[in-house]
Formats: C-alpha cells, structure tokens, sequence
C-alpha cells in the first residue's frame, strides 16, 4: 500500500515537472517571439533624413519648415533630420548622387538633369514649393535685348534653373551664348553674393537670379528689371522650387517622406496665416547660412514675387526640359516616371484639398 501510495505521487510530480518544463518552454519561444514584435511595434527603427534646401527666398517653405520645427513634429520621435544646404541645384544633385542627401527642394532644371543622367533611377519629384521670383535684372543703359550684345551676365551656376532659362531666353532672342562665357553674350555662372558684388563693381552687367537676388540686385546695386520670367509663362506660372527624394529612399522610408511632406505643407499654412512670423523664420535661416540677414525692404518686396505652392506644375517642367535642350546643356529625355505624387496626395486627401498630377 505504501508503494501503490507513493507511486502516482511520484508520476504525478514528474508530470507536473514535465508539465512546468514544457510550459516554460514555450514560454521562452512564444515569450521572446511577442516581446520581438511586440518591440518592432513599440519601437521604430531609428531613420536619419538628410535634408536640403538654399538659403533664398524661394525655398521659404524649406526653410520655415526646418526653423519652425514643422518637419521634425511631422515626422515622429523616431527620426533625425539633418540639415544641408547649397547655392544652387547641380551641387545638391552630386550631393544626392552620393546619398549625402535624402530630399531636398531644389529647382526644376537640375531635377531634370539628375533623372536623365541616373536613367530615370536615381530621384524623384514628390511635391512643389515655389512658383515665380526668377528674373534679369541689368544696369542702367540696357533697355531692351538689343542692348545685351557684348555685355556679361551671371547666373548662380552652369546647368542651374536660372542658367537655362537665361540662355534660353537670349537664344530666343538670337543670341548664341557658350558655357565657356563666350558667345554673343557672356554668361559667368557664379555664386549669387559674389554676383552681386560683381556688379556693384561694374565688372558684369546683370544677372538672371532668382529672390531675394532680385530684389537686392535692384535695392543695393541700382539695377533695373529687363525680364520677369513670369511673363514668359502661361498664366506667369511655373515651377521654381519644388521636393526631390532620392528614389532609394522614398522606397525605404515612405512614411518619413510623408511626414517631410505634412510638414512642408504646414510651412506654407504658416506662410499663409502669419507672413509676418515666416518671413522672420526665412530671414533668420538666410542670416545663419549666409551671415547677412535680409533687410526689411528686401524681404517685404521679393516676399511678394513669389507663390508658395504644393502643387510641382508639372506642365512646366517638360518646358524647362526642352529649353535645356535646345542650349545644349541636356540630351533628349522622356520624363515619364520622374514625378511620384503618391504620397502628396495623400496629404492633399487628408487636408480636403483637390489631388495634383505629373506629367
């Protein structure tokens, strides 16, 4: 009897041992399995954006986005910005070209230029920003495009927006320019603070750059506009700055171009509701980069030059792509592909507004 008494009790407590083993056992599987998901759910893995823009006027949105820490609360705890900046769009383009940017707002042309050369793989046009405030502005004594031959001007660089749309400009006119500076008329890309003191000193004779250059070429050297590029567009409408992502990147990290792009938007609902507030943020993020803030009456006059919009416009940029050609600074491209507006409209969607479209 003591035998038939401690044998179940024996087999009872090896159950139970088995039992808690197995138990605990699959507690260590299925435990370490939830606490893994339950992790990756918790806690996103860390992105750093690299994010671009140039100390002008046109890229206000990028600019009060950045100061006014609308892309940082858009984007989530989990991301870091980093901020970069250029003078002008072909240095943005080598710097995304070797994936020391991510996005950036940039012009049209040299979007173009980095779709054509990576074979439509390497970037894409996810959102506009800016419309308008490009022009040539010209010393005393040249009224008219007649007056241009043998005369020297500026852009802010080889290939740039404003480059193309000079040299498209004078060859309407029938002029033939090169990219050596030789030509009818001589174009010297440089930066657009150097070309200003340049014709303060008399050494060119206008610039086609786009604001706050403008205004200043006018307010600080005296001079005059010979073309406002508006007026060389339907409606005066056209793209000036719009949001490039390195296509890489936007495959990787969808949800942080979405947050860039909400942020983006609620720069330009800044813009809108509190100019006074966004024109302080722009001046003060030009004051940081160029170490000269805008005077007042500079601000308050390119300000009004410029139309601060998420929509790309994209009818323009086939143009803008064509006039490359046709100064030789670009081979034919099909610039199908080179807009994904995907994720903007569904920003646009969500704000109750009307969706955009490319090409």
């Amino acid at each position: 009897m003591t035998r038939s008494r401690r044998t179940p009790a024996l087999l009872l407590s090896l159950l139970i041992l088995f039992g808690l083993l197995a138990a605990a056992c699959g507690d260590d599987e299925d435990g370490d399995g939830a606490a893994a998901t339950d992790d990756s759910a918790e806690e996103a893995e860390p992105v750093t954006v690299k994010l671009g823009y140039f100390p002008n006027l046109t890229h206000a949105p990028g600019i009060v986005g950045d100061l006014g820490g609308l892309f940082e609360e858009n984007v989530g705890d989990e991301v870091t910005i980093e901020t970069n900046t250029f003078n002008a769009g072909p240095e943005a383009v080598e710097a995304l070209f070797n994936e020391d940017l991510d996005i950036t707002l940039i012009g049209p042309n040299p979007a173009i230029n980095a779709y054509a050369q990576s074979e439509g793989d390497a970037i894409r046009i996810v959102s506009g920003s800016t419309s308008g405030g490009a022009f040539l502005v010209v010393a005393d004594g040249i009224d008219s495009s007649d007056d241009l031959e043998g005369k020297t001007l500026a852009t802010p660089q080889l290939g740039n927006t404003q480059d193309v749309a000079l040299r498209a400009w004078l060859k309407d006119e029938g002029f033939e320019t090169d990219d050596t500076g030789g030509g009818d008329v001589s174009i010297q890309p440089q930066a657009n603070g150097e070309a200003l003191a340049a014709f303060v000193a008399g050494d060119i004779d206008g610039a086609w750059v786009p604001e706050p250059w403008a205004t200043r070429f006018i307010q600080e050297g005296g001079a005059h506009v010979l073309v406002n590029e508006a007026d060389l567009w339907p409606d005066g409408e056209y793209v000036t700055t719009h949001l490039v992502v390195r296509t890489a990147f936007l495959d990787e990290h969808p949800d942080v171009v979405k947050g860039i792009l909400e942020g983006l938007a609620a720069a330009i609902d800044l813009i809108e509701s509190d100019p006074a507030e966004a024109k302080r943020l722009t001046n003060e993020g030009i004051e940081a980069v160029t170490d000269q803030a805008l005077s007042q009456d500079v601000l308050d006059a390119a300000w009004d030059n410029l139309t601060f919009t998420l929509d790309p416009i994209a009818s323009s940029l086939q143009q803008s792509a064509k006039d490359a050609e046709a100064v030789g600074l670009l081979d034919p491209v099909d610039l199908d592909g080179i807009y994904d507006l995907t994720l903007l409209n569904e920003v646009l969607a969500d704000r109750d507004e009307p969706e955009v479209k490319g090409l």
